[in-house]
């Protein structure tokens, strides 16, 4: 196990009456590539929410550890973290590099650093001859590409990402999963949700399988088959959530997430003349 990097410390997160996440407790290691399995609403996005900052749990802790052995609330150290949520939230009337400058200025990067770095991660997604045009009109792949260089252009610890692959095709995923490996390979933490679990199983360290609120399983692929001595990981994730999954109406509109993280990260400021394009 790497040092520890997030948290999570015996933390409830409920809305009104529906509980969405009950006594979790888990650690997450730095170079780590987790994944967070789940039906919907069994409580991934909360979590993430959670990992992030955006939300504060109803009992319970989420810190961050330093390198140092400081440990903060992790609503303090955002300049750590980059989120992709799973709706991009990218202003259509700037270029794909306007978007990502935007920013990366937000998080004190210099022009010409957060430029260099765009480039070279923008050509491992294919994508460096778009960063000069409007993203309007941009496919969901080019979108999501967009969204990861985005989340990237400050060298975040550590990336959350939410359903990342979800409608792209499978050229733009595998890019997708090629660049979370050399994140993993560069010493950075990648943490995201997906309901693949051959992708899962191809990419991540360590499978998290979270069912009705509750951490059903942690380990990795191969222990979780062992653990219920099933030959594939999808026959262990039946074995491991065989109650019925709940249904649970979303606490908030589609496009709270991306409004919430920008109005955080810029101030509730967009640029001028964009107040309406945030959401897609």
């Amino acid at each position: 196990m790497g040092a520890p990097l997030l948290s999570v410390r015996g933390v409830s997160k409920s809305f009104g009456e529906v509980q969405a996440l009950r006594e979790v407790t888990l650690d997450f290691d730095r170079g780590d590539i987790v994944g967070l399995v789940g039906s919907n609403g069994a409580g991934k996005t909360t979590l993430l929410r959670l990992l992030c900052g955006l939300y504060s749990p109803t009992i319970g802790d989420v810190v961050h550890h330093s390198k140092g052995g400081v440990e903060q609330p992790v609503h303090t150290v955002r300049n750590n973290l980059g989120v992709v949520p799973e709706a991009t939230g990218l202003y259509q009337r700037l270029t794909a590099w306007e978007n990502i400058r935007y920013h990366s200025r937000i998080n004190g990067i210099p022009d010409d650093k957060a430029w260099n770095r765009t480039v070279r991660l923008a050509r491992a997604l294919d994508i460096e001859d778009s960063l000069q045009r409007p993203t309007r009109g941009f496919s969901r792949g080019m979108r999501q590409k967009t969204a990861l260089l985005r989340a990237l252009s400050h060298d975040p610890e550590v990336l959350l990402l939410d359903e990342p692959t979800a409608g792209l095709d499978v050229t733009s995923a595998r890019m997708v999963r090629q660049l979370v490996d050399k994140l993993r390979q560069d010493g950075r933490s990648v943490i995201y949700s997906t309901h693949n679990l051959a992708e899962c199983q191809q990419v991540c360290d360590r499978i998290i399988i979270i069912h009705n609120g509750t951490i059903r399983a942690d380990g990795s692929p191969q222990s979780l088959m062992e653990q219920t001595n099933q030959d594939s990981l999808e026959e262990a994730y039946v074995q491991l959530t065989l109650d019925a999954s709940r249904e649970i109406e979303t606490p908030e509109s589609v496009g709270w997430f991306q409004r919430t993280w920008a109005g955080i990260t810029t101030s509730a400021t967009p640029p001028s003349g964009e107040e309406g394009e945030l959401n897609e």
